[in-house]
């Protein structure tokens, strides 16, 4: 099989990188804490193993041109500090979904408002997509406010749209059109 390149994107702060078997114990780290899966369709990590299988998914996904997850890297240290990426990417609609997390300790400092901006430039530019779709739950203040930044319209509430976690729960769309960026 062709070995396909990623994309290496920067920002002031950042690398966006490909996630390496070696970066496990950082996503561990950060996947292993209730506050962060809390709106997540999985529960929290409990050994390092899950950290690696997540990794290997997403680099699975990119090599057979179904999704991108870049590594969020602090520049100074290299070190991951979350992930942001497309998945549920639909090519004969020209849409995907996009999603994110970030380690608690730097919630609140801006990194995925400046991490949007080159991932959704690729998106729209490199995958050719008319729309980027996200979804959230209805009490995560904190990716509304991300998404609104970002210039995400909201569309409406998905009712009872997910099973996560023993219940059902709704969930927010929202989108951004190419003609919006």
């Amino acid at each position: 099989m062709l070995t396909r390149t990623f994309p290496l994107l920067e920002t002031e702060r950042f690398r966006l990188r490909q996630m390496e078997e070696g970066d496990a114990p950082q996503v561990f780290d950060y996947f292993s804490k209730d506050e962060v899966t809390r709106y997540y369709d999985l529960e929290s990590f409990q050994e390092e193993t899950q950290a690696v299988e997540i990794i290997n998914r997403w680099s699975e996904r990119f090599q057979v041109n179904e999704g991108i997850r870049w590594g969020i890297a602090l520049k100074e240290t290299n070190e991951i500090i979350g992930s942001c990426g497309f998945h549920q990417w639909e090519k004969e609609h020209f849409k995907a979904e996009i999603g994110f997390e970030v380690h608690p300790t730097y919630w609140k400092q801006g990194v995925m408002t400046e991490v949007l901006k080159p991932i959704l430039q690729y998106g729209f530019e490199e995958m050719s997509l008319n729309r980027i779709e996200a979804y959230y739950d209805p009490s995560n203040t904190a990716s509304k406010k991300c998404l609104e930044k970002a210039g995400f319209t909201f569309e409406g509430v998905l009712r009872r749209a997910a099973f996560e976690k023993g219940v059902f729960c709704d969930a927010v769309v929202c989108s951004l059109l190419r003609e919006e960026f």
